[in-house]
């Protein structure tokens, strides 16, 4: 192989791995995540003038949305009462495998009593309650959105003045019908509203074809990389410069620590770094591959000098051993055969002896060089090891140098811009006229959406799930339910007030995926999952102090020491008791005969007082 060839090929092989891994590398986050988005413009009201904006303005955001790489934007234009629910409904079905949801509408909107409703076109609203009937609450976008897992997004150009306030007939002269519209607080997290201008004040549609909020949004939210809470930001800035601080945007509800662009950031190159040696090593890992002489000939002829150069050489010495090593066992076959021939035509002795001799020789060599082969083997072997490492070594410390390098670069921009949004939070708290706070500060405040008692069965429902409650919702904030809201600020490292359920502590819960609280079960079972079950010893073991299975242990009788004060006892009682008349053994004898002496009498000598008695000087019986 020449010089030319060589290189040709390891720069083709070289881009054709960089063109795969390239391709690998690209087509992986494309697959990431699915974005959807639905688009309303109503513009054509047959109860009131007709919108100049709504209709170009969602044709402008629509497109922006499509060029931001949305998998599906739907564009509706003009949609009565029906239309905008079934467009909903639909839209709602999208969502339930998204990972990005966004809504925007563009036409009238109507704050009633706290609560913000969209106007579709065939809406009439010839007095106040009509508005519960012909128009959609702004509750019934956010179900739509609901399902989406990692953002939800709603964006409202509807805070015009509204010609239906001043025809609309009050049924109750206390219902409030407020100044564009009312402030929205979403209850689920990762969920953002966006007005076009802050509650209780109205937008501008401005002198051209769309909107100044409309343009702002397509100017900065499809900006690659950019985060949304600060896009919006740089929307709000520019559509206050065009008013001449008459419209300011708000945006409602927040989202977590990172940040959240609606266009990822381009992905870096995803191609080697620029490395002087790159090319150096990819021609030294292609003649490797071929494993040739020439190969490595022609390597040396290009890098001559250096570690890949001693490299080289010795896998130019492992091909020399084995180039010997298959002489040396050539030459042994073919003394060998000569052997074998000289003895086949019955050789002299000698020529036979020479012939052996010169087998032997061969032999000796051909094991000599198998030995040399494998030395240098193990040598190109552990020169290969050498360079992996080494390459391994400079690898990790280029990624630590750029890994530290990024780390800087991304503080310094986080700090400025922090710095750069107090400077615009402080400038624009001044440009705020007087007028405008009093306004706001007049404005109703909103209602919330759920009740106390709705509000603690929700919380008490999130804290059993997440295992920190054993007791019912039932919407009674007791000590018990306290406890359980200590158990989950101890667990899940929160500090949450536990004398009330509040919203704060419901958006926590939410956000635990699963249990936080161990699961703690009585004597005789133990933990499986999410429930206790029961201890199960095999024969001859039981259930310990421990809760753990334990041996069985034999029971061996135990000598006890006789109480010698009962055997006192009953030894006086005995003594005590007088003794019975018992049967002496004694033989009477009389003149009818003799006999034994009754049970209780005994023989007593007769007394000699009557000498003329007969029984004077005998014995007689005596009975007690």
């Amino acid at each position: 192989m020449t010089k030319h060839n060589f290189r040709t090929s390891a720069i083709g092989l070289g881009a054709l791995a960089f063109f795969v891994l390239a391709s690998c590398l690209g087509c992986g986050p494309a697959l990431a995540e699915k974005r959807v988005a639905l688009v309303i413009g109503n513009s054509a009201y047959k109860s009131a003038p007709k919108l100049a904006n709504p209709v170009s303005d969602a044709g402008l955001i629509g497109g922006m949305l499509k060029k931001a790489g949305f998998d599906t934007v739907d564009i509706r234009q003009d949609l009565n009462a029906s239309e905008m629910r079934k467009a909903l409904r639909e839209f709602g079905a999208r969502t339930r495998d998204a990972d990005v949801a966004i809504i925007y509408y563009a036409g009238h909107g109507l704050e009633v009593d706290g609560t913000n409703y969209l106007i579709p076109t065939d809406a009439a609203l010839e007095t106040d309650t009509d508005v519960y009937d012909e128009a959609l609450p702004i509750d019934r976008v956010l179900v739509s959105i609901e399902p989406a897992k990692q953002l939800r997004l709603v964006i409202l150009d509807a805070c015009r003045d509204n010609p239906f306030a001043k025809t609309m007939k009050r049924t109750v002269a206390s219902r409030a019908i407020g100044r564009g519209l009312a402030k929205v607080e979403p209850t689920s997290p990762n969920t953002m509203i966006a007005f076009a201008a802050k509650a209780g004040s109205t937008a501008s549609d401005g002198d051209s074809r769309n909107s100044p909020f409309a343009t702002a949004l397509a100017d900065h939210l499809p900006k690659p990389g950019l985060d949304l809470r600060k896009a919006f930001g740089f929307v709000r800035d520019d559509v206050l410069r065009s008013t001449a601080n008459k419209q300011e945007p708000f945006v409602y509800g927040s989202l977590g620590g990172e940040d959240v662009p609606l266009v990822p950031a381009k992905p870096a190159a995803t191609g080697p770094q620029a490395n002087p040696q790159s090319e150096l090593r990819r021609d030294y890992e292609l003649a490797l591959q071929l494993g040739t002489r020439d190969g490595w000939e022609a390597f040396l002829a290009q890098y001559p000098e250096g570690f890949y150069a001693n490299l080289a050489k010795g896998q130019l010495n492992k091909i020399g051993a084995e180039e010997t090593r298959a002489a040396a066992e050539q030459k042994a076959k073919a003394a060998e055969q000569e052997k074998t021939r000289l003895v086949a035509e019955r050789a002299q002795t000698a020529e036979q002896e020479k012939a052996v001799a010169a087998a032997k020789a061969a032999e000796e060599a051909r094991i000599a060089a198998e030995k040399q082969k494998q030395i240098e083997q193990a040598r190109a072997e552990a020169a290969e090891q050498q360079r992996k490492v080494a390459e391994a070594a400079a690898a990790k410390a280029l990624a630590e140098k750029q890994a530290t390098e990024k780390a800087k670069a991304e503080l310094a921009a986080k700090q400025a811009a922090e710095k750069a949004e107090q400077a615009a939070k402080l400038s624009a708290d001044r440009l705020i006229p007087e007028a405008e706070q009093k306004v706001a500060a007049l404005s109703p405040a909103p209602a919330f959406t759920l009740s106390a008692a709705d509000l603690t069965k929700s919380v008490q429902s999130e804290l059993r799930r997440v295992g920190c409650l054993s007791a019912a919702a039932d919407g009674d904030w007791s000590a018990t339910s306290q406890r359980s809201l200590t158990l989950f600020n101890r667990y899940a490292g929160t500090q949450l007030d536990v004398k009330l359920a509040s919203v704060d502590a419901l958006d926590a819960l939410k956000a635990k995926p699963g249990r936080v609280c161990p699961l703690v079960c009585n004597f005789g079972f133990k933990a499986d999952g999410d429930q206790c079950v029961k201890i199960t010893c095999r024969a001859g073991y039981r259930v310990g102090d421990d809760n753990e299975c334990e041996k069985i242990q034999e029971k061996r009788p135990v000598a006890r020491r006789e109480d010698s004060r009962k055997r006192d006892a009953d030894r006086k009682q005995v003594e005590a008791t007088p003794s019975k008349p018992q049967a002496s053994g004694q033989i009477f004898c009389n003149a009818a005969g003799c006999r034994p002496v009754g049970k209780g009498c005994r023989i007593e000598r007769a007394g000699t007082a009557d000498a003329s008695s007969v029984m004077a000087g005998r014995t007689r019986e005596v009975c007690d």
